[in-house]
């Protein structure tokens, strides 16, 4: 067997992002050294109280949670609390940790450990900021045979903040534009395209509830307000769930399929946030991203659902079938 990826997680938690974190503590092929918190969903310090809340219920507190960037690099910060509740975890108000508290400079920790461990692999599932100020201070640290996957940007779907940019990119433009230009290691796109595809259905969140009572209602209580802004804005019948898609592809590469090409971000006006790709190669740059185009929805599903709910069934994927409508792809 092989010994488990040592990952950062570097996230604004925020709803999706928790449930990320609920599959990468519950996931044996990753060892999760730390989690840093970057304002987007939620500013960075409440991004951290939520982590710290998550990792409570997990059974994880042994992992240490840092704050990161409280702004972006240029533009004034805009949340996302309007989607995700002022608590960001859907008002649910889970109980503060008060055993535990967080670490400040999530950018020197970063570093700290890709110089320990030049293999590590950084998922950032949030704004870039953290990502940008580690690169401006040290690109080197990047440099090693690790792996960096970011859930951010779109190529050919449309955006969730404006009509062509993915809100992490948007949040943080010139971060993101950074990391474009100045990463070391090959990019790995996990952006709208795919994640799109995952909705958490009331069917599924049923099915959860039955498999896992205390794990179902945690999902259920910070995700209504999630189902609610998503009908009310995009009339779906449940909730988008961007980031667990990104922990799934650690798993399971085989889960998303694309290709790569050369990508860079547009900073500002009307196109502030896109993610554009030259998959024409008119600028012949070598590529600096993967991105990916197709996922394999029903093999998300039979992934996610026995490592967070526990799920055991031998008829799951038939059960999942009948859950989403034959959806597979």
């Amino acid at each position: 067997m092989n010994a488990p990826i040592k990952v950062i997680i570097d996230c604004d938690p925020g709803i999706d992002d928790s449930l990320a974190l609920l599959l990468a503590l519950n996931s044996p092929e990753l060892n999760v050294v730390g989690i840093t918190t970057v304002s987007g969903n939620v500013p960075a310090d409440l991004g951290a109280q939520n982590a710290l809340k998550i990792l409570d219920f997990a059974q994880h507190l042994n992992i240490p949670v840092y704050i990161g960037a409280m702004s972006p690099l240029k533009v004034p910060y805009t949340s996302a609390q309007d989607t995700h509740g002022d608590d960001g975890l859907g008002n649910s108000h889970l109980p503060a940790v008060t055993t535990v508290t967080p670490h400040p400079d999530a950018v020197t920790f970063i570093l700290d450990q890709l110089h320990q461990n030049p293999e590590i692999l950084v998922l950032a599932l949030g704004p870039l900021t953290n990502i940008a100020q580690a690169l401006q201070r040290d690109a080197a640290a990047f440099a090693g045979p690790g792996r960096f996957v970011l859930m951010g940007g779109s190529y050919k779907s449309h955006g969730n903040c404006s009509p062509v940019a993915e809100y992490n990119f948007w949040c943080d433009p010139d971060a993101a534009k950074v990391v474009f230009d100045d990463m070391p290691r090959l990019i790995e796109m996990v952006g709208l395209d795919v994640t799109r595809k995952i909705v958490l259905t009331p069917s599924l969140l049923s099915y959860m509830k039955h498999t896992d009572e205390t794990t179902g209602s945690l999902i259920e209580h910070i995700t209504r307000f999630y189902f609610d802004f998503h009908w009310e804005y995009e009339r779906v019948i449940g909730c988008v769930i961007n980031d667990p898609l990104a922990v799934a592809y650690l798993i399971n590469p085989s889960l998303l399929s694309g290709f790569e090409s050369y990508g860079t971000i547009a900073m500002d006006g009307v196109a502030r946030g896109q993610s554009i790709v030259d998959d024409h190669h008119f600028w012949h740059h070598a590529p600096n991203v993967r991105i990916a185009t197709k996922v394999a929805v029903t093999d998300f599903w039979q992934l996610f659902l026995p490592r967070v709910t526990g799920a055991e069934s031998p008829d799951l994927e038939q059960i999942l079938q009948q859950l989403m409508g034959g959806t597979s792809a």
